[in-house]
């Protein structure tokens, strides 16, 4: 059979209807890795659906407990055609954030896939069970037009604990390492640049959370009776936050700026069109990193975000000077940043802006990565994706967000390529999220060409790395 003949089967696989039942019978799984009571869901998740779905396929699997006491399970699964050929590692979560059950338009379920127009709805169509379901789809395809021979090895990783900073996959990647070994790794997750533009990235920004609390230690008191002779930890703690981020969004802390971005890598994003899809939210012209555009302050930048703040009670207020005031924050940064010296950097501003007394907890921390825009394993991707849908391919040198790239590409020190087949405004992680169906079919189309090429010219590349 030829190339055409697996794309064409990865299309027949969405149109007959396969792809969508598979799909339905995926969300029905309340895999809510934030709730501990649906701990037993994660672990069916792999018994009942993944293992199943793989060991079809001819691969040997094995569900193995987490390096970290009391996190969710992986799954391992290998399908080893030759030695000599190249393997590819794939991966996918089958978790999902909480439902939010009761905040879905028209009273949807979350757990209930339901189509409306071009849009499925279901917690999990986007991240990750619709894109990791394309994945499995697509690599049925390519192996049934290829009778049996891929020429490639394919080994996947599967986790349940990415939705809560995948706990264990890191350890899990560096004790199964011989078992992972591999020349390249392919997954998908996250969104593309937008709905019409079939989209490789090549790493993500790396995010460190930490907390600023300060209580001065007296209790709340009587506005009126204390007010002017007691300071409010509220206001000496917003007036911090504002030193660490102006009003326009630019970064005030010097060592949470990165150091040097490569202008090959603001090349490739400059000219973006970020925002373009209907119903995308609007963009605001004078926010972020003056001097840049909103792709590079997007994809090529760093931005800290305030995405918490609490003092007192919003929805009951009393007149009392606040007991307490915590303030949380996000650093989305590039390759670039020397990101383990965050906590220090802020404890030398805040000290010197007369804010001694505020505390700082991190709450959780992964790097950034990126591989070369330059490197051939992109060369044979973007190639590939661009004969099957013959239009231009966005390639970005790292998603905006955070996956957990550097379990590959540090752990496992390998090259890493991701195919997204979501679309910035699915609603991921909030009410009403949903799968693009045209993106579906394309991402089936994408994946099935792309598994095709790499078992046909996957040596090659590989030993055209090696040589360098």
């Amino acid at each position: 059979m030829t190339r055409s003949t697996a794309i064409g089967l990865a299309a027949d696989y969405f149109d007959s209807g396969r792809f969508l039942q598979d799909l339905q019978r995926r969300i029905a799984m309340p895999t809510e890795s934030q709730n501990a009571d649906r701990a037993p869901e994660l672990a069916r998740y792999l018994q009942e659906e993944i293992a199943p779905a793989l060991a079809a396929l001819g691969f040997e699997t094995r569900q193995v407990e987490n390096p970290i006491a009391g996190a969710p399970p992986l799954l391992l699964a290998r399908r080893i055609e030759s030695e000599q050929a190249v393997t590819v590692l794939m991966y996918g979560h089958g978790d999902v954030v909480n439902g939010q059950e009761g905040r879905w338009q028209q009273q949807r379920s979350p757990w209930v896939l339901e189509q409306d127009g071009e849009r499925w709805y279901g917690r999990g169509a986007a991240d990750n069970k619709g894109q990791h379901s394309i994945n499995l789809g697509a690599l049925a395809a390519a192996i049934q037009a290829a009778d049996g021979k891929l020429g490639c090895n394919v080994k996947i990783i599967f986790e349940m604990g990415e939705e809560v900073g995948s706990p264990g996959l890191y350890e899990a990647c560096r004790e199964q390492a011989d078992y992972l070994a591999a020349d390249l790794f392919l997954a998908s997750d996250g969104p593309r640049l937008a709905a019409s533009s079939p989209t490789l990235f090549l790493g993500s920004r790396g995010a460190l959370q930490f907390k600023l609390v300060l209580d001065t230690g007296n209790g709340a008191h009587h506005a009126g009776n204390w007010g002017g002779v007691l300071r409010n930890p509220a206001t000496v703690l917003a007036n911090a936050a504002a030193s660490l981020v102006d009003a326009r969004g630019v970064i005030r802390v010097p060592g949470l700026r990165p150091r040097q971005v490569s202008e090959r890598v603001r090349a490739l994003v400059r000219d973006f069109a970020v925002g373009s899809d209907p119903g995308d939210p609007v963009l605001d012209a004078n926010w972020g990193e003056p001097g840049l555009s909103a792709g590079e302050r997007l994809f090529a930048w760093n931005t800290l975000e305030l995405i918490a703040f609490e003092a007192g009670n919003a929805q009951r207020p009393v007149g009392a000077i606040p007991a307490r005031a915590q303030a949380v924050f996000q650093l989305r940064f590039v390759v670039g940043t020397v990101w383990d010296q965050v906590q220090p950097s802020l404890r030398r501003h805040l000290d010197e802006h007369g804010f001694a007394d505020v505390q700082i907890e991190i709450q959780a921390q992964a790097p950034a990565t990126r591989l070369d825009p330059d490197d051939a394993w992109v060369g044979l991707a973007t190639a590939s994706m661009q004969e099957t849908v013959g239009k231009p391919v966005t390639i970005l040198p790292n998603l905006g967000g955070t996956i957990p790239n550097h379990c590959f590409s540090e752990a496992l020190d390998l090259p890493t390529l991701w195919v997204p087949h979501s679309y910035p405004s699915c609603s991921q992680h909030a009410p009403d999220e949903h799968l693009l169906g045209p993106v579906a079919r394309e991402g089936l189309q994408l994946m099935a060409g792309l598994l095709w090429d790499i078992g046909r010219q996957g040596r090659q590349v590989a030993d055209q790395r090696a040589a360098v």
